[in-house]
């Protein structure tokens, strides 16, 4: 059952600044990480001589993030400790979904309160990336556009997708727009990096329980106000045990 259709009261975002808040997705249960994440959540999975959601928060304070809201339940204890004890530098809140897990989309219904009017950033915890010549949130920033925008996505080409093993996710059109998912039995030339803006606008009708970002991407998508950005350095999918060592060998050599 959707819930019903609610008014927000929205702050119009003039683009170009970096959102004062970040949603940092933490709660998943990292299965595909096993066996790392048998006594630690996913996060916490060091890569590179720091715990994957250490780089995300470097990221967060080089770009000018002023706040978290991180949301946990896979050993959530261990994560809000580890977070109190090293995050330094931006104003953390944490989202408990201990009871359940809500997924993407249902993690940020839940948080909604938490994240607040104004465009608010979306970063997975387990995101490791490299700036190029410019920082990828700053970047991502510049390219907001309030009026014609409700999700703005940082993406890598397939083939820049270090250690990634599906077949991509989106089309792009010239403009940045996106034209759709990937069609079945076919490559898509972009892949999602975890990274992205998102309007509260997006946060509307949402079913009961737990469910992807995807249903708002969709929306988005439908009223062609979804658009893609593409990242110019370097993305790792950092999800097994064996693209840790890999990731490490590639930063390693520069």
């Amino acid at each position: 059952m959707l819930r019903p259709k609610r008014t927000l009261h929205i702050r119009p975002d003039p683009g170009g600044e970096v959102p004062k808040t970040a949603m940092v997705m933490a709660a998943g249960l990292g299965k595909r990480m096993r066996p790392l994440t048998a006594t630690r959540p996913k996060p916490l999975v060091e890569v590179a001589g720091k715990p994957l959601i250490d780089h995300v928060f470097d990221r967060l304070r080089a770009s000018g993030v002023e706040r978290a809201v991180v949301n946990v339940h896979y050993l959530a204890d261990a994560l809000e400790a580890h977070l109190n004890n090293r995050v330094a530098g931006i104003d953390l809140v944490v989202s408990d979904e201990r009871k359940r897990l809500m997924e993407t989309g249902g993690g940020i219904v839940q948080a909604r309160d938490l994240i607040g009017d104004a465009p608010f950033l979306v970063v997975n915890s387990d995101n490791l990336w490299v700036d190029g010549p410019s920082d990828a949130i700053r970047m991502l920033s510049a390219q907001w556009d309030d009026a014609r925008m409700d999700a703005l996505l940082l993406m890598v080409p397939l083939a820049r997708a270090n250690h990634h093993s599906g077949q991509g996710d989106f089309r792009l059109a010239p403009d940045g727009r996106i034209l759709g998912r990937r069609q079945p039995g076919k490559l898509a030339p972009f892949v999602y990096t975890g990274v992205q803006i998102l309007s509260p606008r997006v946060i509307a009708d949402w079913p009961e329980g737990p469910f992807s970002t995807m249903l708002f991407w969709e929306r988005a998508i439908a009223a062609g106000r979804a658009y893609g950005l593409v990242h110019q350095g370097l993305w790792f999918d950092v999800g097994t045990p064996a693209a840790v060592g890999k990731t490490e060998a590639m930063l390693a050599d520069g």
